[in-house]
């Protein structure tokens, strides 16, 4: 391995890879992170391996040195515009010259960078102690007019000592924390504690790893300026100078506005949750062609074929390379059209479908599709893929979600879950009404015929509630004890009370001995010991329309569904009352319920 490893620096057998920098309002890109790859038919082509053999014979500073070089000269060579960001190790900055320049970090050929072009972004592979050195070189290499980042933060040994320290110009979220932060409340405060901390540091964000819409949504939502990641941009020898118009279009100043219905609670997601942006080639382009691609862009791993625009299947680089490995197939496929590795019929899907759909077809179709992936198209046209992993990943974290704030007596989602489906709702701009639903009557029955027969009550209420509601847009949830909220985006939902209402009674007769059914109620002792007479339990439900957005959060739209239920409780028997006024404007302590 050492032999092979100088041999990569006698002969400087790296490969520089160039990830855009892409601001998130704009999408334009404002520069490029450069990223090294060893020989490919090595087992030093994976950085990662290439430097722990530096490290473990002390090159790191060489092995540093001739990658900035390659970076510096390809970059120009390519007439890249924007900033060059240069992975550095703090050993390797403080290692300067008494007499300051730019040639004693750069290489001394530099030609074509100016020094405020270029971004030192410092990597942290193991702890750094020598602070008061590593703040001098910084400000040395500033004083030149380069600026200074932070690699990975959070995933390092002390980068947020570093950045105490460094004060740098940007800071780079490191790609864990950004992966799944749609779906994960304390990534997300971790992420908006950093914003904060930028905020006062004059520190410029960016996000590192942004794979799919969502993230690229949460990070958006957060205040991030700058982002990287497969879904942007994948590491290419030969970058473009801009994003695709598909991937241009997901920053659209009315898309950021509004959060899609499926990232509620109940939308579950959908399979554009999972996608991943990828080439797609023409049926007859030459397997050559391909073959330049994939070598071109070492991370991508496949890629759609289209025939006249449709997509027809895809390719996967490991296969095809392995077909094309074997004695004299590059000569006799290489120049005939790449349809013939296609290998198996597609999986195709519209972006719309629902995860738990896309998770069915599945176990009906060929089990290769969750090894293969599938395509994500647009009415008809292609968009992306997917991936097995992806959707095995999602469904696991939404039913995690799920089981964690269920109520154990109903398996009806809880506060929590109420709180986000409305959030997405009021985020989305759509309209929507939500319903409370109280038993009136319930505690004087539950002493009388037990917690059993009162939990069966309750049951029955939430099988109710799931029967009168269009599961696929609406949505119920179980507050605690005898009460629920049930999110309608179905139209006629004054319909769909009604025969809640018409329905309740009936639901509820076999739960009672026949003479209080008979009279209507019954007659117990209360704690004066005074005989009081108790009516059957009913329902009351009390609506709020939400028609626009509302300067109101969840939790206020909840409080004012609460104040509808009460004036519902006030009406004898099953009961609907719906909130006439307008929510807006109306401050929350002042709101008194019209008239139904």
């Amino acid at each position: 391995m050492l032999a092979s490893f100088r041999k990569v620096l006698q002969d400087q057998t790296l490969t520089p890879l160039y990830q855009p920098i892409v601001d998130l309002h704009s999408g334009k890109f404002i520069g490029y992170e450069g990223l090294i790859r060893g020989p490919s038919d090595s087992p030093l082509h994976a950085p990662t391996r290439l430097f722990s053999v530096a490290r473990s014979h002390g090159h790191t500073i060489e092995l540093e040195r001739l990658c900035r070089k390659i970076h510096i000269d390809k970059f120009v060579s390519l007439g890249l515009a924007g900033k060059l960001f240069l992975n550095m190790s703090p050993d390797a900055l403080m290692m300067h010259s008494d007499d300051m320049s730019v040639s004693s970090l750069l290489p001394p050929q530099i030609v074509g960078v100016a020094p405020d072009g270029i971004v030192i972004e410092l990597t942290e592979s193991e702890a750094t102690s020598d602070y008061s050195s590593l703040r001098q070189a910084a400000s040395d290499y500033r004083g030149l007019g380069l600026q200074i980042a932070i690699d990975d933060l959070g995933e390092g040994f002390s980068s947020l000592r570093l950045w105490s320290e460094l004060r740098p110009e940007y800071v780079k979220v490191d790609k864990y924390f950004v992966q799944g932060i749609d779906n994960d409340a304390v990534k997300r405060q971790f992420v908006r504690s950093i914003c904060e901390i930028a905020q006062q540091s004059k520190s410029t964000v960016i996000a590192e790893g942004i794979e799919t819409e969502a993230e690229l949504d949460a990070v958006r939502s957060l205040g991030i300026q700058y982002g990287q990641g497969y879904l942007l941009g994948r590491p290419s020898l030969t970058p473009g100078a801009a994003l695709p118009s598909e991937t241009q279009r997901l920053l659209t100043p009315e898309r950021s506005a509004k959060r899609p219905f499926a990232e509620s609670y109940k939308g579950m997601g959908t399979a554009r949750k999972i996608l991943r942006t990828v080439p797609a080639v023409a049926d007859y382009t030459l397997t050559n062609d391909v073959y330049d691609i994939f070598k071109r862009q070492p991370e991508l791993q496949v890629l759609a074929v289209l025939r006249e625009g449709t997509p027809v299947g895809l390719i996967h680089k490991l296969r095809m390379l392995d077909r094309l490995a074997r004695p004299y197939h590059r000569e006799l496929y290489g120049n005939k059209p790449c349809d013939q590795f296609i290998e198996n019929l597609p999986l195709i899907v519209d972006h719309k479908t629902s995860l738990q759909d896309l998770g069915h077809l599945f176990t009906e179709a060929n089990p290769h599709h969750l090894s293969d992936g599938f395509i994500i198209t647009e009415q008809g046209r292609f968009i992306g893929v997917g991936t097995g992993f992806d959707l095995i990943r999602e469904i696991t974290q939404m039913q995690i979600h799920a089981a964690r704030y269920a109520n154990p007596l109903t398996q009806l989602p809880g506060n929590v879950p109420i709180n986000e489906h409305i959030e997405a709702l009021l985020l989305s701009e759509e309209p929507f009404a939500v319903c409370y639903c109280d038993l009136d009557h319930f505690k004087p029955f539950n002493d009388l015929y037990s917690y059993r027969k009162g939990d069966e009550a309750i049951q029955i209420t939430a099988s109710l509630l799931r029967q009168y509601i269009d599961s696929s847009i609406d949505f119920v949830g179980h507050i605690g004890g005898d009460d629920f909220i049930v999110v309608f985006k179905s139209e006629n939902w004054r319909e769909r009370c009604q025969k809640i209402l018409d329905q309740f009674n009936a639901s509820m007769a076999h739960l009672y001995k026949s003479d209080h059914l008979a009279e209507g109620g019954y007659i117990t002792e209360n704690r004066q010991g005074v005989e009081v007479f108790h009516s059957l339990i009913s329902i009351s439900l009390g609506v709020v329309e939400v028609n626009m957005a509302l300067p109101y959060s969840s939790h206020q739209i909840a409080e004012f569904a609460a104040l509808a239920k009460t004036e519902a409780k006030k009406i004898p028997g099953n009961s609907l009352f719906v909130e006439r006024r307008s929510l807006l404007g109306v401050p929350l302590a002042q709101t008194r319920p019209g008239l139904q």
